[in-house]
C-alpha cells in the first residue's frame, strides 16, 4: 500500500514496465531513495520482481546508460539523481538521448518548496535547466499531481522519442499519499502508451510507390529509425532492385554480409557508398536523420522519398519529393506490395562488386606496419573475423568510430551503436555496462580511445566488479586504442583547421590500462605488435570474464575519408608545414595507407587475379 509521494511514484514505475534503473544519491532525492530501499525489501520477502537500482560511479554514467537502456530494448531508460549537482550531471547523457531519439526519463531531487526561489543550498531553477534537453518537464508540488506528472513523462518520452524529466521537492517526497480525487483541476491520467504504428495516407504511399517504380538505380538510406523492420527493408530492396547504405548507428540494422551493402557514407564511410550515392537516381531514406547533407545527391540529380516517425526531420536533409510520416516497418508492409519487382539486378551486382574490391582495400590497410606502433585497424579487422555470435559491440567517439565503421561488419542477431548526433567521448563503457545489464547473456566488446578511457571509463571497471557476478555470460572485452593522443581531434585540426598538433592540449598521460584492469581481479592483456593483435582478441573471446586490450598503437594514421578533398590534403600540407610536432610520422603514415589504398584500387581496376594474372 502506497503511504507517500514517493511510494506512488515507485509503484507508478513499476506499472509503465520499468525493472531498473540507473541512479546516484543525494540528500535532495533521499525520501525518494528510502522508498525505494523499503520498496526493494518489500519485493525480496515477498518473492516479487522489483525495481533493479543499478549505481554507477557518476550520474553522467547514469543519464549514459539509461539511454543506452533505451537503445538495447526499446523500452523507456530511466535515471535517478540528486538536486542541482546532480541533475547537472545528467545534462550531457540526457542530450546524448535527445539527439539520438531516446525515450529516457529523468528523476531528480529538490529542496523543499518552502526554499523554492531563496538562493538556499543546491536549490537552482531545475525546470529552467532541462527546458532545452526535454520534451516534458515538470516539478510536482502536490500529492494528488503526482500520479499525471509520471505518467505524462512516461506516455510523452516514448511518444516523443526524447528524455522527459520529474522533479520532486524533498519535502513532497515524503508527503501523505493521495488518490487523485474527482475534482476540478485534478488530473487523472492514464499509464497505457500512445500508439507509435504509424501508417501514412494510402496516397501518400502510393505516390512513394511509384517514385521507386520509376527508378533504374534505387539506393536505400537505412538509419536506426528502421530497427525492427530489417525483414521488410531487405525485401524492399529485392524488389526495387536498391543497393542499401547505413546511417553509422543503423550499422547493425542491416546485416554486414548483405552483398549490396556498402557500409557507411561520408567521412566514417566506404568509396562504394559514396559511388552509389553519386551514381543514384532514386534516394529512399528510411528512419535516418543522417546529417553530413554534403554527401548526399546534389539537389535534383535524384528523386527522394523519407519515411520517418518524427514529422519535423522529414525533408531537412535533402529535397524529398514524398515525405512520409510513420513507422518503418508499418510503412514498409504498406509499401512493399505496391513495389513492381526489378527484372535488371545490373545496379546491386555492381555495388557487390565494387564491395568486394573495397574489403579487401580495407584489408590491406590493416595489413600496414608503422614503426611508432601498431596499426589500430589490426585490431579491428581481426576482431571483425572472431566476433561471436550475437555479440554487443560499442564504439566511442573519436577514431575507434573510425575503425568501427570501417572494419566490423556485424552479422543478423548482432547489435552495435554509439553515441550518433552528440557523438560524446565516453559513451562506449556505459553502453557496454548497459548492454551487459540487457543482455546478460551475451558476450559484449567495447572499443575505446585511452582519452575517452581516462575520462570516465576506467571508473566503469569498478561498476563491472561490483556487479560481474549477476551476468550469466561474464565475457565483457575493453579494446583500448592507446595511443596517448587526442587522436580524432589532432585529425581534425590538421585536415579541417590547417593547425599543427598542440601537445599541451592533446596529449593523454599515458597509464598502464592492463596493469589496472589486474588490479581489479580482470585479464589485462599488453599488445604493442601487430602479429600480436590476432592472439589478444582470440584470448579476450575466449575468456569467461572481463579482459581490457591495451593496445599500444600509432598516434600517426590517418582516418581516411574514402575520397579526399583538395582542402583536406592542403590543410595536412599546411598543417605539417606549421611545425606538426609529428610531421614525419604523418608523412609516413599517410604515404603507407594511401600506398595500400592504391595498390588494391589499381588491382580492382584491372581485374588481376591472386596470382597476378589480368
Amino acid at each position: 500500500m502506497a503511504t507517500t509521494v514517493s511510494d506512488v511514484i515507485i509503484e507508478r514505475l513499476k506499472e509503465w514496465g520499468v525493472r531498473r534503473v540507473y541512479g546516484f544519491p543525494g540528500d535532495g532525492i533521499g525520501a525518494f531513495d528510502g522508498a525505494l530501499g523499503r520498496a526493494e525489501r518489500r519485493d525480496r520477502e515477498a518473492g516479487a520482481e522489483g525495481i533493479d537500482y543499478i549505481r554507477p560511479t557518476h550520474e553522467e554514467i547514469c543519464a549514459l546508460m539509461a539511454t543506452a537502456h533505451a537503445k538495447w530494448t526499446g523500452e523507456v531508460g530511466v535515471c535517478i539523481a540528486t538536486s542541482s549537482p546532480g541533475g547537472f550531471h545528467l545534462l550531457n547523457g540526457l542530450y546524448d538521448a535527445q539527439m539520438d531519439n531516446q525515450p529516457v526519463v529523468a528523476i531528480v531531487g529538490q529542496q523543499g518548496l518552502d526554499a523554492l526561489g531563496t538562493f538556499t543550498q543546491q536549490e537552482s531553477n531545475l525546470e529552467r535547466v532541462f527546458q532545452d534537453v526535454a520534451c516534458y518537464v515538470h516539478t510536482i508540488v502536490s500529492p494528488a499531481q503526482a500520479q499525471a506528472v509520471v505518467d505524462t513523462a512516461f506516455r510523452t518520452a516514448k511518444a516523443r522519442l526524447q528524455p522527459a524529466v520529474v522533479i520532486i521537492p524533498h519535502d513532497v517526497q515524503a508527503m501523505k499519499a493521495v488518490m487523485p480525487p474527482v475534482a476540478h483541476w485534478v488530473s487523472r491520467s492514464s499509464r497505457t502508451p500512445v500508439s507509435t504504428r504509424i501508417t501514412p495516407d494510402a496516397a501518400q504511399v502510393r505516390r512513394a510507390a511509384d517514385v521507386i517504380n520509376a527508378g533504374q538505380r534505387v539506393t536505400f538510406l537505412v538509419g536506426a529509425g528502421a530497427r525492427g523492420a530489417t525483414d521488410e527493408v531487405l525485401r524492399a530492396a529485392d524488389l526495387a532492385g536498391a543497393g542499401i547504405i547505413t546511417a553509422l548507428r543503423g550499422k547493425d540494422v542491416i546485416p554486414g554480409d548483405v552483398p549490396h551493402h556498402s557500409g557507411q557514407l561520408g567521412l566514417l564511410g566506404t568509396l562504394p557508398s559514396l559511388h552509389q550515392v553519386n551514381g543514384c537516381d532514386t534516394l529512399v531514406m528510411l528512419g535516418t536523420n543522417y546529417p553530413y547533407g554534403e554527401f548526399l545527391p546534389k539537389s535534383g540529380s535524384a528523386r527522394g522519398v523519407q519515411v520517418d516517425i518524427k514529422p519535423e526531420q522529414l525533408g531537412i536533409r535533402y529535397p524529398t519529393e514524398v515525405n512520409l510520416w510513420g513507422d518503418v516497418k508499418a510503412t514498409l508492409e504498406a509499401l512493399l506490395p505496391l513495389l513492381e519487382p526489378k527484372e535488371d539486378l545490373s545496379w546491386q551486382r555492381r555495388i557487390a562488386d565494387e564491395m568486394r574490391g573495397w574489403e579487401r582495400e580495407e584489408e590491406a590497410e590493416a595489413m600496414v606496419g608503422y614503426h611508432d606502433g601498431a596499426n589500430p585497424r589490426r585490431f579491428f579487422h581481426e576482431l571483425n573475423k572472431r566476433l561471436p555470435d550475437r555479440a554487443v559491440v560499442t564504439a566511442d567517439a573519436g577514431t575507434t568510430a573510425d575503425w568501427y565503421a570501417h572494419h566490423l561488419r556485424l552479422r543478423r542477431g548482432m547489435r552495435g551503436d554509439l553515441s550518433g548526433r552528440l557523438a560524446t567521448m565516453l559513451a562506449a563503457m556505459p553502453y557496454a555496462v548497459a548492454a551487459k545489464f540487457a543482455f546478460p547473456d551475451r558476450p559484449v566488446v567495447c572499443t575505446i580511445g585511452d582519452g575517452a578511457f581516462q575520462m570516465l571509463g576506467m571508473n566503469e571497471l569498478i561498476t563491472v566488479k561490483k556487479y560481474l557476478s549477476r551476468f550469466e555470460n561474464r565475457q565483457l572485452v575493453v579494446l583500448v586504442m592507446h595511443n596517448d593522443d587526442l587522436g580524432q581531434v589532432s585529425w581534425e585540426m590538421r585536415t579541417e583547421d590547417a593547425d599543427p598538433v598542440w601537445r599541451t592540449a592533446q596529449d593523454v598521460e599515458s597509464v598502464d590500462y592492463a596493469g589496472y584492469a589486474r588490479l581489479l581481479g580482470f585479464q589485462g592483456i599488453r599488445v604493442e605488435r601487430d602479429e600480436d593483435a590476432a592472439a589478444a582478441i582470440e584470448t579476450a573471446l575466449t575468456h569467461d570474464g572481463v579482459t581490457v586490450i591495451d593496445a599500444i598503437v600509432s598516434r600517426s594514421i590517418p582516418p581516411l575519408p574514402p575520397h579526399i578533398t583538395k582542402e583536406y590534403a592542403k590543410n595536412t600540407a599546411i598543417s605539417l608545414l606549421r611545425g606538426d610536432p609529428f610531421e614525419l610520422d604523418v608523412i609516413r603514415g599517410s604515404a603507407a595507407a594511401l600506398a595500400a589504398e592504391g595498390i588494391e584500387r589499381v588491382k580492382g581496376a584491372l581485374h588481376l587475379g591472386k596470382d597476378g594474372t589480368v
